[in-house]
């Protein structure tokens, strides 16, 4: 039996919670000049294959674009930003990804 989708969402929820926790965890076990250091060694990089990111400036939304394999990244709130353009400023955003 299939779950439904408001259970599959709950599950999800859940897991993603359970993953957030043990991560903040290991957070907490950092030292600060380690996460200094991690900070420095990943800042605009990309983190499928740790190229160098281009930022682009699009409506005040900061989209990362990876040099190298063209992926593209999204900072905290980002999404949600994107999600509110309407159809015309979201095809005008993805025209600036094509080649």
């Amino acid at each position: 039996m299939k779950p439904s989708e408001r259970e599959a969402e709950y599950i999800s929820r859940m897991e993603f919670d359970k993953k957030k926790k043990l991560e903040e965890e290991k957070h907490k076990m950092l030292k600060k000049e380690e996460r200094k250091k991690l900070k420095e060694l990943h800042s605009m990089r990309c983190p499928k294959c740790g190229m160098e990111l281009i930022e682009i400036d699009y409506k005040e939304i900061k989209v990362d674009k990876c040099s190298e394999c063209e992926g593209i990244w999204l900072d905290a709130g980002e999404l949600e930003a994107v999600a509110k353009l309407e159809k015309g400023g979201l095809d005008k955003l993805f025209s600036v990804f094509k080649k």
